[in-house]
């Protein structure tokens, strides 16, 4: 992991999911303004997808980096689909994004027309990070091992390639859940070295992952970047937890984190914040947002001191697991 905490000096970037048009349309104006405000910040780490609008984050992201020195900063984006030229109806989570079909494909000769078509949409001539996206059974359902299997013979053998060759940095997988990951850090032929994983290392979900993705990352001297860090804006009072509707079980144990963290003076973006970069697998957090004035709260946040006795009621209150790694 030595290698990527070189690149990743800060243990904050930019997700920019909702720069694609996730949940609502946001103006140009506003996207632009909140990636020059992080930028402003100081944030040096900008992760993106094409599936973010069919390709409208990366455009919106490259259209602002294109204008910096590209030593300067650190890229990711993902492979997994293709944007086609023809249009469709769109429903989801990109409703409001561009109308260009998605075709979903894993195999060796699409992970380099991905690639390829990334980096025009970035305005760039490399990438630091490839994520395998959404090679997982909430995205693909029954059909995730046979894709896993397209992309084992395909998209892997390519990015380890392209990784070997000093093409690129790191590679690994982009997903929800944690099993994917886990089964890639135990392959023989390929050697993923940072992946990134949302939703499932956060301040409300990390017992399954503490317990078995974090043993296998260390082990492979590999690392994670932590995505969704406040479950799609649940913890801060947001209407989506994971990317869907909050069911009535988290949103009780919302409530009694955000308890805990008033009776201490503590704010719930910190705690999230702070407890996902302090495990030592983890390279970098990577909060989306729309709204420029966000960056200055985040950094704020990952700077706020957060007094000991608010972690350990929360451990004695299991409302967080007494081995987690805490900010201490």
């Amino acid at each position: 992991m030595d290698h990527i905490n070189e690149l990743l000096t800060q243990k904050i970037g930019l997700g920019t999911a909702p720069l694609g048009n996730m949940f609502r349309e946001v103006p140009e104006e506003e996207a632009q303004a909140t990636i020059e405000a992080a930028w402003n910040a100081g944030i040096r780490y900008y992760d993106t997808a094409p599936f973010y609008g069919a390709g409208l984050a990366e455009l919106r992201l490259g259209k602002f980096l294109s204008k910096q020195n590209r030593d300067d900063y650190v890229l990711s984006t993902k492979i997994g689909r293709v944007i086609e030229d023809e249009t469709e109806e769109k429903e989801g989570l990109f409703t409001n994004g561009r109308t260009n079909k998605i075709t979903t494909d894993y195999s060796a000769e699409a992970t380099h027309t991905s690639i390829d078509q990334s980096m025009e949409r970035l305005q760039t001539n490399r990438l630091d990070f490839v994520f395998v996206h959404d090679l997982s059974p909430d995205f693909l359902g029954d059909e995730w091992i046979a894709k896993f299997e397209e992309a084992r013979t395909g998209a892997f053998l390519v990015l380890d390639d392209l990784k070997k060759q000093g093409v690129i940095k790191g590679w690994g997988l982009g997903v929800n859940t944690t099993i994917p990951i886990e089964l890639a850090l135990q392959l023989e032929q390929v050697h993923p070295t940072i992946s990134l994983q949302a939703t499932q290392y956060t301040l409300l979900d990390h017992e399954d992952t503490l317990r078995r993705m974090m043993p296998e990352v260390e082990q492979s001297n590999s690392a994670i970047v932590v995505g969704a860090p406040y479950s799609s804006g649940a913890l801060l009072g947001g209407d989506h937890y994971n990317y869907g509707e909050i069911p009535g079980d988290v949103q009780i144990k919302i409530n009694k984190l955000t308890e805990v963290a008033e009776s201490h003076g503590v704010s719930l973006k910190a705690a999230a914040l702070q407890f996902s970069t302090a495990h030592p697998a983890v390279a970098a957090v990577i909060p989306g947002s729309t709204r420029p004035d966000r960056i200055k709260e985040d950094l704020d946040a990952l700077q706020e001191t957060i007094p000991e006795a608010f972690w350990q009621e929360l451990i004695e209150k299991q409302l967080i697991s007494a081995v987690a790694p805490l900010p201490l």
